[in-house]
Parts: C-alpha cells; structure tokens; sequence
C-alpha cells in the first residue's frame, strides 16, 4: 500500500516512522509547506520508503494532487482543514482518516459525507487522536461484551513527568486546540439525559501510581460520536487529566477572557488578539517535547451481561520514548492514527464509508498492535450481584 501522511508536524513524523516499520507500506508520501525541514527529518529515517512533496493545504488543486498518489491518507493538518481534506479524499477515491477537531461541528460535517465516500469505494474514519480516538475505540470495543450498556466514563490527560510551576503542564500539540477544549462547553449525558456543562468544571481526584492523586475535569470534545453511537446510556462523561490546580489556573484565564478567540484589545493604537498574545506568551513557558511527558487513560464501561453488572476498565499510562524523542502524546495518538490507517489499506476493514472509529474498529486487533508498539493498554473486568428483574 502507498500512504500519504498530510503535515510533517509532531504527529505527521511519528506515523511516517511508524508506517515505513511495515513491509505492506511500499511507499510513504510526507506533505508539508515545509519541504526542506520535513526532508532532514526523513534523513533521520534511514529509508528510501519515504518521499516528501510541497503540499498548500488551503490550495484544493494542491490537496487534491497530493492525496491522490496513494491508497490511504493521513490527515495530521490542523483539524480546520479536516472535512476540506476529506471531500478531497472522496474526489480522488481515496481512504482517509484523521485526528479529529470539534471545531464548527467539523466531524459531523465529515460523517454527513458517508453515501459520497461509500459511492467511491471508500473508507473514512475521523477522530482517530486519543480523545476522541482512542478512547471511543476501546469504548466501543468494552460495549461489546455487554448485553446492555449503562455508564461509559472517559480519563485522558498528557501531563510531563517533571512538573513546573506554576503550571504544572507540557505543551505537546497545538494550545489553540488546548484552549478550544477549555472554553467550549462539554457534552455528556447524565440520569440518561444529554445536557452541555462549562469545561474546567466537575473537578474530582484521581490517582494513578507513578504520578499520585490528579484532578480530572470536563472538556469540550472528547465525546465526541459517543453520545450518539450510545444515546440510551444512564452516564456518559470525559475529564481532562492533570496536576491537581490546573484546571482551577486556566479557569482564571477563560475567565478574565484571555482564551477568547473574540476577544482583541487596543494597544498603542493597534488591535491585538488577546489569545494570540497569551498563546505566544504560554509557548515560552511550556517548552514543547524537550521534556520527558507521559500520557494517561482511563476508560470505564459498566453494563449488563447475562444478568449480573459487569464493569471493564481500560488503563494506560504511555511515556515518552527518549531514544526517539517522542513524545508520550505522539506515541499514543500518532500509532492509534497508522495502525488504523494499516487496518483500512490492509483489508482489516472492509466497509465503505464514513464511521465512527468505536463503530469499526476492531478493539481487541487494535489493542494488540499498539501494544507492539509500546503502547500497552491494560483490560481488567469485575462482575457483581446478580440482576433479578420483576
């Protein structure tokens, strides 16, 4: 198979060394703006698998042009360009998936193309990061050892292993993204009803060993297609992981309205952008993988099965590997995107069309090839009292 992967960013790099591990990839085709950078990366590779194009993401004819020399495409752009590259995708007959964004409903918009792609042949999976990706797959796969499903509860959070104050946070993607998750509203379903509750809110412990008791909150996104794929559930929640005294820090912030995309301000007679200004302020402070970072989860499925409650607890604790200096949050999101990707462009996936990822991929497969990689996912299952119905 040949894969083209769009961007030679954080996550763009690490598939395309992951994907040229594969003897089925016969080709990797690297995209980016950035030609020479992306070519000293591929140096780094030793490989001659690997060829790197021009790509402008924003020129269709370009996109279109550079999808269309493979099988399957990887969509590590910024996630505003998700549902341009896949209408790109479908026009060229072409597999597709990507790292998902919420932004302007873009994964909806995505999933409203399912007889366009299925027409051409196709197969399209948006959100395939870590939240949401991820944590719908092993969701998806928990909820189908049950008879019923009752609760689905979501713990993600990349975190480094050597907080700083005052933050106590490594950048590891895009803060845009960040504060998009921060100030947007989360969904979730509570007492079987959908409801939408403010992010940063909902504050509760958690604890994993290595990293002691953290705090968990709501953010916007990470649901994603779940409360859809499972509308009939008593319980349905994400939370954000981190260093307990995050979540009440960024609060401060969206509440004086410094992550306000809308928000600009006059200074010395010229309009500034007040998010711009704290983004660019917050990069210094953050420095973005030259630490050691680790990546959390926790995903809890609790149902019925043959009449007794039954509960499967997904959990993974992910480092970052620094022979590689790759990140944590790389090797969990950049290896959930390819392995998928080498599920479609092998024949591990057969239908044609736009999915869900908890709706298609196949968990147990999945959690075997991530494992492979590094990325072990520990399943665990407790049963209790029988059920006994009137």
């Amino acid at each position: 198979m040949k894969v083209v992967v769009l961007g030679a960013g954080l996550m763009g790099k690490e598939v395309a060394r992951d994907l040229i591990k594969n003897s089925k990839v016969e080709q990797v085709i690297l995209g980016d703006i950035d030609v020479k950078t992306a070519q000293k990366f591929v140096e780094t590779l030793k490989t001659d698998k690997v060829e790197v194009v021009e790509l402008h993401a924003e020129n269709d004819d370009s996109l279109t042009s550079v999808i269309a020399k493979g099988n399957v495409v990887v969509n590590a752009l910024f996630y505003s360009f998700n549902e341009r590259v896949a209408r790109a995708a479908i026009e060229a007959g072409v597999h597709s998936v990507d790292l998902g964004g919420h932004i302007g409903g873009v994964t909806d918009k995505i999933l409203a193309l399912h007889e366009e792609a299925k027409a051409k042949g196709v197969t399209l999976i948006p959100d395939l990061g870590v939240a949401p990706g991820m944590v719908n797959i092993l969701a998806g796969y928990g909820a189908t050892k049950l008879d019923e499903v009752e609760s689905i509860k979501l713990y993600v959070g990349g975190i480094p292993t050597e907080p700083k104050p005052p933050l106590h946070y490594t950048r590891v993607f895009s803060l845009d993204g960040v504060f998009d998750h921060y100030t947007e509203p989360s969904k979730m379903i509570q007492k079987g009803k959908l409801e939408e509750v403010p992010s940063l809110s909902g504050i509760e412990p958690i604890y994993f060993d290595d990293f002691g008791v953290l705090e968990a909150f709501y953010t916007s996104g990470g649901i994603s297609t779940l409360y859809k794929t499972f509308p009939n559930v008593h319980t349905l929640e994400y939370k954000t992981i981190r260093y307990k005294g995050h979540a009440e820090k960024f609060k401060l912030l969206a509440d004086l309205g410094f992550l306000d995309a809308s928000n600009n301000v006059e200074v010395d007679n010229q309009e500034v952008p007040v998010r711009a200004v704290v983004r660019e302020a917050l990069k210094k402070k953050l420095e973005l993988g030259t630490k050691p970072d680790a990546v959390l989860l926790r995903v809890i499925v609790s149902g019925e099965k043959a009449q007794q409650q039954v509960t499967y607890e997904y959990e993974m604790v992910v480092r970052k590997d620094m022979t590689n200096n790759e990140t944590a949050m790389a090797r969990a999101t950049a290896n959930t995107i390819s392995v998928v990707a080498q599920m479609i462009g092998d024949g591990a996936i057969t239908e044609r069309g736009v999915f869900a990822p908890e709706t298609i991929v196949p968990g147990e497969t999945y959690i075997k090839e991530m494992a492979k990689r590094g990325v072990v996912i520990k399943e665990t299952s407790h049963k209790s009292a029988m059920i006994v119905k009137w």
